[in-house]
């Protein structure tokens, strides 16, 4: 079996094409591969920011050889009368590389059978791997020189070796060869004689080629770092991401700043290292942040005065205007902003932030009305939960919102529920984080979001395909998860009907928005359950009781009872609307009536829908007894309707569990 390395240099690449790139690749060597019938074990994909590299290992030599049958024309028109070949019958050969000998007749047609040598896999690699290569995309590519093709950055060595062998390709304006580059301060013109010494020849050469070995490299030697202070860090994994592709030889340097800067918001200071400088923040091991953090560097060498000097120099002028922008917002409480906030717009038609603010109020007493809860907290904190988008400091950094305002609560004197509520109310801040553990946050969050949702269904701007406007899909998400994790008994359907009334504009979106939420419900429980029991269980409205429909759906993902399913959807085959009769026992006729009118009694919810289901189950044999022994369509009108009512109710029993007709 044989190996195949392709790397393609570059000029620096935007680290979030980086990613792209190495799953466009990774699909598109193994489609090529599988369509051409090319047998190989696994493709990986490394990548640097100066390099895109792709090996093939375990790969056959050539595609198999290939016997088949080709159908020519008919009979009467390849051969004439006295059995020779005709002008047709002579190209139909030609074309296929066969002899008279080798045709036969079959089913009055002629038929060849032609062996088809495969392709050395060299071949196949040097007409396919340009075009891989061309097939990428991503945002912003660019010309240069006198090229037409476009690319993320201009390409400056292309390397391409089938074993010990050069397989030669072009890749836009560059002829492959046998060379690659280390780090642009190490060894250059690196000679690979074979894939298999390309990763390590590369890491002398200062280059972890391996994004995964990276990675891990990176995570050690800030473990590293960190301990050497007892301290620890907490590195998100899209920090993580942003760094590894960035360097291609990570060196860890820990640097620090004045203490002073440890007065203002933690979540700024973090903030202005990470988000802006990409660097790892240490904190104490009870999670207080302390004045130094490991910055991840692609140098190659052993002072590092100039380095700490530097990103020193670049974080004090950030730190400063946060210092600058905290003194001036808390020289007043949070509650001098809330004002500000009426010359802010939340979104055209839908009035101020001010206006929005007076919206999540009312929504906040009726969610906390319809939940039995009366804190003054809430309110409070549904009243101030906007007040800093109008300081300089969120004006600064804006992805602060509400980390912030709950600081400048803090130093306003509000009481601790207010403060958690402000902070958040805005969680969780995307699929995977936490949501508000407090009730205040909890409670306003939804007001928040159920009025932003609104508001965007009733501007007529509700989401399509991948526009998400002011992220009402990230919005729906935040309040199913915040309902369920914390087991919140509140119908949705009465909340989002109240979020409209208060709109100044007045659209009837309600089933809209309902529908919304229940295709998000259903997209995030997808990965757990089947979606037709999703779908099945949404016919009883799951906004009414979004913990109920999980009940029922952990009760229905049980089902394998094929008799049930088989009864309940013959009921509602029969029924095609509802029967609005009494149940006139004085009517039956049947034994089987009798029966089946008492085990429908019997038949009862109690709270629990595993009981319930094996309750319905229990009844089956009486169910198919009745079709047996019943026929329902009676030619007394007055029997045939009672029996209908009859099966009417035993359809309620059905549909309060799911709709087993999507089962």
């Amino acid at each position: 079996m044989s190996k195949y390395l392709f790397e393609v240099g570059v000029e620096e690449l935007p680290y979030k094409f980086i990613p792209m790139a190495i799953d466009q690749l990774r699909q598109g060597f193994e489609k090529f591969l599988n369509d051409n019938n090319v047998g190989f074990d696994n493709v990986k994909v490394m990548a640097t920011p100066r390099r895109l590299a792709v090996i093939v290992d375990g790969l056959a030599s050539s595609q198999p050889d290939v016997e088949k049958v080709v159908k020519g024309p008919i009979a009467k028109v390849a051969f004439d009368e006295n059995g020779n070949l005709t002008k047709a019958g002579e190209g139909f050969a030609n074309k296929n590389g066969v002899s008279k000998d080798d045709l036969y007749v079959e089913d009055n047609y002629v038929h060849a059978k032609i062996s088809i040598r495969g392709k050395y896999t060299k071949e196949l690699l040097q007409e396919n791997v340009p075009v891989i290569f061309s097939k990428l995309q991503g945002p912003h590519f660019m010309r240069w020189g006198n090229n037409d093709v476009k690319f993320s950055r201009p390409i400056r060595w292309v390397l391409s070796i089938l074993d010990s062998e050069q397989v030669p390709v072009r890749i836009i304006d560059k002829d492959s060869s046998n060379l690659t580059n280390g780090h642009r301060f190490s060894t250059q013109n690196i000679v690979i004689n074979n894939p298999d010494e390309y990763i390590s020849k590369l890491r002398d050469a200062k280059v972890i080629v391996d994004q995964d070995e990276r990675r891990a490299k990176i995570l050690e030697l800030t473990k590293i770092e960190a301990d050497k202070l007892n301290a620890v860090t907490k590195i998100s994994d899209d920090l993580l991401e942003e760094v590894t592709f960035i360097v291609e030889y990570p060196v860890a340097v820990t640097c620090d700043f004045d203490t002073a800067y440890l007065t203002i918001p933690q979540e700024v200071a973090v903030t202005v290292m990470e988000t802006h400088q990409r660097y790892f923040a240490l904190y104490t091991k009870e999670g207080k942040l302390i004045n130094k953090f490991v910055t991840i560097t692609n140098y190659i060498g052993n002072e590092f005065e100039n380095i700490k000097a530097g990103n020193l120099r670049v974080i004090k002028a950030r730190l400063d205007d946060a210092v600058f922008f905290f003194n001036e917002d808390t020289k007043k409480p949070l509650e001098s902003y809330v004002e500000s906030l009426k010359g802010m717009t939340f979104q055209k038609g839908m009035g101020s932030v001010y206006d929005k603010t007076q919206r999540i109020i009312k929504l906040s007493e009726k969610i906390s009305s319809v939940l039995g809860i009366n804190k003054p907290s809430i309110k409070r904190t549904a009243e101030l939960c906007k007040a800093d988008l109008a300081t300089n400091l969120v004006f600064e950094f804006t992805e602060l919102q509400g980390f912030i305002g709950a600081d400048y609560a803090r130093v306003s004197g509000e009481e601790e529920g207010v403060q958690n509520g402000i902070r958040e109310h805005y969680f969780p801040l995307n699929a995977d984080s936490e949501t508000a553990k407090s009730i205040e946050g909890q409670v306003v969050g939804i007001a928040d979001k159920i009025d932003t949702i609104c508001a965007v269904f009733a501007a007529g701007k509700k989401p399509t395909g991948s526009s998400d406007p002011l992220g009402v899909r990230r919005a729906a998400l935040g309040i199913i998860k915040t309902i369920l994790e914390h087991n919140l008994k509140l119908n949705l359907s009465e909340i989002i009907e109240q979020a409209i009334l208060y709109l100044p504009i007045k659209a009837d979106v309600k089933a809209d928005v309902e529908e919304f939420f229940v295709q998000r419900l259903i997209i995030f429980l997808n990965s757990d359950y089947s979606k037709n029991v999703l779908e099945a269980c949404s016919a009883n409205n799951p906004c009414k009781d979004l913990n109920d429909y999980v009940l029922r759906v952990k009760a229905v993902s049980t089902l394998k009872d094929e008799k049930l399913l088989e009864n309940a959807n013959r009921v509602l085959r029969i029924l095609k609307e509802d029967a609005n009769e009494k149940i006139d026992t004085a009517l039956f006729v049947e034994q089987a009536e009798k029966d089946l009118f008492a085990a429908v009694q019997g038949v009862n919810f109690n709270g629990d829908y595993g009981k319930y289901l094996n309750d319905l189950i229990s009844i089956n044999s009486v169910v198919t007894k009745f079709f047996d022994d019943v026929l329902v369509m009676d030619k007394d009108e007055k029997i045939k309707n009672n029996r209908l009512a009859l099966l009417s109710n035993l359809k309620d029993k059905y549909t309060l569990l799911t709709d087993f007709s999507k089962l």
